[in-house]
């Protein structure tokens, strides 16, 4: 019922590049302008997330989810209806605030639920909406707005958002996690050195990441032939292998620890970007290359999730939970300015899987690094 909310929540995240050329024609404007409401949702989303979560610490999870829920459905229905550009950009900074609240929020009270044991397994079933959504419900909602119109996308959103709060509602136990007794012990995490290095980890290795898929169409233009359909099966292998991989490190995080999935995850995907270099022009070895990018990459979100509420206490798992996320959509949103400026500057679209492989490995150097560290707070209990 957790992975159905982060379905639709992701699904709106996704959709909205592919339904751009409808939205910049029916509102009149460009489609880089077009594109900024894909950059304001996911700046909304990283400045409001940890913000929503610490102000409801001391809500029950039942409510807090269902609320975000009505917050997202509400957004999405005033996107479908708002008139013009500017009213469509507040639209979706309502939509983000819904999904800030409901992503961080649904891992940490799947977390709560598992236990420890089982805390991996259960944060990548949650996320497995996420990568669910990229392979069904950004295709469906591209298709379904490109038939009757982007608006309808919307107004789908909004009900699935609707439904899926429905659900919450009769289905999930009324969890509270434990409080904080005060704003600045909920913000806790931010003075923890070690939960910081895997926020920093999650930066460096998100940016690496989104890098090769916001610029897909670019890395592998030569086997592509201007193909649309060739670059939605890439898509689809990379979307297919990720909800491989997180549903893989889920298990593999609660069996060798999570910041040994984080190590290896990040170290293949150095060498799979350098390998996309020799084999951009090939269409029959771009889908495995992509597939095994999209495998590792998915096989990072649970583990970082893992390992920030492991090293917070209590009171603030959620909120830290929050903050890995914010970081991740900053990532995502870092990862299009990086790119744009390095076309720009090496005028090769060769230098975007070099840039990837570059920061997924600082990423590996990080998170193994902080090894001793972290393994020595966890010992003490202290998070």
């Amino acid at each position: 019922m957790l992975a159905f909310g982060t379905f639709v929540v992701g699904t709106d995240a996704f959709v909205i590049a592919g339904l751009l050329p409808a939205i910049s024609h029916d509102l009149s404007v460009s489609i880089a302008a077009a594109g900024q409401l894909v950059s304001v949702f996911s700046f909304a989303y990283a400045v409001l997330s940890p913000v929503l979560v610490a102000l409801t610490g001391g809500w029950s999870r039942r409510t807090v989810l269902i609320t975000a829920l009505l917050v997202f459905a509400a957004g999405n229905v005033a996107t479908a209806l708002m008139p013009t550009y500017p009213l469509v950009l507040a639209a979706r900074v309502l939509a983000a605030a819904g999904a800030a609240m409901f992503t961080p929020n649904a891992g940490a009270t799947a977390a709560s639920l598992a236990g420890a044991e089982h805390r991996g397994r259960a944060i990548s079933v949650v996320t497995v909406g996420l990568t669910s959504s990229l392979v069904l419900g950004a295709p469906l909602g591209t298709a379904i707005g490109n038939t009757w119109g982007w608006q309808s996308t919307m107004w789908a959103i909004s009900a699935l958002g609707l439904v899926a709060a429905v659900i919450l509602g009769l289905r999930l136990p009324s969890v509270r996690l434990p409080q904080a007794a005060g704003l600045r012990q909920r913000f806790a995490p931010l003075t923890n050195p070690n939960v910081v290095r895997v926020l920093a980890g999650t930066l460096l290795a998100f940016i690496g990441i989104y890098l090769p898929l916001t610029y897909v169409s670019s890395v592998f233009a030569p086997s592509l032939g201007g193909d649309d359909n060739r670059v939605a099966l890439l898509l689809l292998a990379y979307g297919l292998a990720g909800t491989a991989g997180n549903l893989l490190a889920g298990r593999l995080a609660d069996r060798y620890g999570p910041r040994r999935v984080v190590v290896a995850a990040t170290l293949v995907l150095t060498v799979v970007f350098l390998v996309m270099l020799p084999f951009r022009a090939d269409f029959a070895v771009a889908i495995p290359v992509i597939a095994v990018s999209g495998l590792a990459s998915w096989s990072v979100t649970a583990p970082q999730q893992h390992r920030v509420i492991a090293l917070s206490p209590p009171s603030a798992g959620a909120l830290a939970v929050s903050l890995n996320a914010a970081v991740l959509y900053l990532a995502i949103s870092l990862s299009g300015v990086i790119g744009a400026a390095g076309l720009d500057l090496f005028h090769s679209e060769t230098s975007i899987p070099v840039m990837g492989a570059v920061l997924v490995l600082a990423a590996a150097v990080l998170t193994w690094g902080s090894g001793k560290a972290e393994q020595r707070a966890l010992a003490a209990g202290k998070g």
